[in-house]
């Protein structure tokens, strides 16, 4: 690690300790899950349009 960036994560350590940290972990943790979620959402909204539609059900006897 260069210098710099270790006095920076050393000076973050002691300026704001580890609830910060934890809740910038939590954070991280919360976009990459929005992602899947976004992901996901995507894959699913391509499969339902790309469907084709069910024939019309129709009465017998009519």
């Amino acid at each position: 690690m260069r210098p710099t960036l270790r006095a920076l994560a050393g000076l973050e350590h002691l300026l704001l300790g580890n609830g910060h940290r934890t809740a910038r972990r939590n954070a991280w943790t919360a976009v990459l899950e929005d992602r899947s979620r976004a992901r996901a959402r995507t894959e699913a909204e391509h499969v339902l349009t790309t469907m084709t539609p069910l024939p019309e059900s129709r009465p017998s006897g009519a």
